[in-house]
This record gives structure tokens, C-alpha cells and sequence, in this order.
């Protein structure tokens, strides 16, 4: 391994210096993006019940918006319950695109590394194919078999520019969609406790909920008479 980065020459420092940020980077968002981070289990369910007991003072709010991504959500829809469900909706989007940009952190990074791995080992294999034609300028072609050693050599950035490039374009895609997927969730516990907290839908649910009761209580009557 190391005649290889050796036969690559200089160009492989840069190279090798992408691969050790990418792996950083990879580390680093897959424990910043577990999911109990961003969604922790059951708060959704949590702060719809403090809206339901009207236990919304402003240390849960703030205790909530330090918890996740999740919890900052929630609490910027607490911050302006009182406003119209319109003007709810726009702070809850304007929030979500803050914890987006928060979430894709160093993702341009990796992105940058995937396009720019390539580059670099091409330009590693035309600075070693550069080398040796010159030598062969001054030296003449020689041995045939050296030649073809020095061909192999300079594949070698190349090569490694790939190694490091398909990794790093294949977890930057995976993070975007799993953020994506976090998105999704997070704005779906958003609207429902901005039903919790609309009367109107409230008020709604409770009919639904009551109305399906009666249809319920005579299908469990015929099938016990069944």
C-alpha cells in the first residue's frame, strides 16, 4: 500500500488528505443524524399533551427547543399559537428550512471531495505520464517493461481519486435522503399539534372519535352473539 501512494508521487498528499476529511465527515453525520437525536421517540406525542393541559410556559418551550431538530420545530409553533393557523404555518417553514440547512452540515463538504477525488487523480496520472515521457525525451524509450511500469504508475492517482470519490458520493447522497425522510416526520408532528392546539380541529377529532364509538360498540354486540 504505501509503494502504491509512493508510485502516485506527490499528487496523492491532496488525495489522501480528502479521504481522512470525508471520513471525518461520515463519522460525524452518522452520529449527529441518529434518528433518536433528530426524532426522539414519543415527544411528539409529549408536547401534544402539555398543549392539551395548557402546560406551555416558557421553560418547557425552551427546554423543548434545545432537546432535537424535532423539539426546535415543535417550539416554534408554540411560540406563536396564539396567531392565525396561516401565520403558524409560515413559522414552521421558515424554521424547518434553519434546522434543514443545520442538518446538512458539511455535506457540501462531501459533496466537494465526491466531484473533486476524480479531478485530482487525473491530474496525478497526466503529472506522472508528463514525467515520463519526458525522461523518455531524454533518455529514449529503453527497456519496454519499464515503460509499461511507469504507465501503471501513473494510473495509480487516478485509481486512488476514484477510491476516494465513490465513497464520499455515495454517503452525501444517503445523508440527503435520511434528512429528507427527518423532514417529512418532523412536519408531520408539526401539523398535528397545530390540530391540537386549532379548537376547531380539536373540536373535530372529538366528534369523529364519537361518532365512531356508537358503530364500534354494535359490531363487538354481534360478534359476541356470533
Amino acid at each position: 500500500m504505501l509503494e502504491l501512494v509512493r508510485a502516485g508521487g506527490w499528487p496523492m498528499i491532496p488525495l489522501l488528505l480528502l479521504s481522512v476529511i470525508a471520513l471525518a465527515i461520515i463519522v460525524e453525520r452518522f452520529w449527529s443524524l441518529r434518528r433518536k437525536a433528530v426524532l426522539p421517540p414519543g415527544l411528539g406525542e409529549e408536547v401534544r399533551a402539555w398543549a392539551a393541559r395548557g402546560r406551555m410556559e416558557a421553560g418547557h418551550i425552551d427546554s423543548l427547543r434545545r432537546n432535537s431538530p424535532l423539539g426546535a420545530l415543535l417550539a416554534a409553533v408554540l411560540d406563536v399559537r396564539h396567531r392565525t393557523r396561516e401565520e403558524i404555518r409560515e413559522r414552521t417553514e421558515d424554521v424547518g428550512r434553519h434546522l434543514v440547512h443545520r442538518m446538512e452540515r458539511f455535506l457540501n463538504t462531501l459533496g466537494t471531495i465526491a466531484a473533486a477525488g476524480p479531478l485530482l487523480g487525473l491530474f496525478g496520472t497526466v503529472v506522472g505520464m508528463i514525467q515520463m515521457f519526458l525522461g523518455i525525451l531524454d533518455h529514449g524509450i529503453g527497456d519496454v517493461n519499464q515503460l509499461a511500469g511507469g504507465i501503471g504508475k501513473a494510473l495509480v492517482c487516478t485509481a486512488a481519486g476514484m477510491i476516494v470519490a465513490i465513497p464520499a458520493l455515495a454517503f452525501h447522497r444517503y445523508f440527503r435522503g435520511k434528512i429528507a425522510a427527518y423532514i417529512v416526520d418532523m412536519e408531520h408532528e408539526a401539523i398535528q399539534l397545530m390540530d391540537a392546539l386549532d379548537p376547531r380541529a380539536a373540536a373535530a377529532q372529538r366528534a369523529a372519535a364519537a361518532s365512531n364509538a356508537p358503530n364500534a360498540a354494535p359490531a363487538r354486540a354481534t360478534a359476541s352473539v356470533d
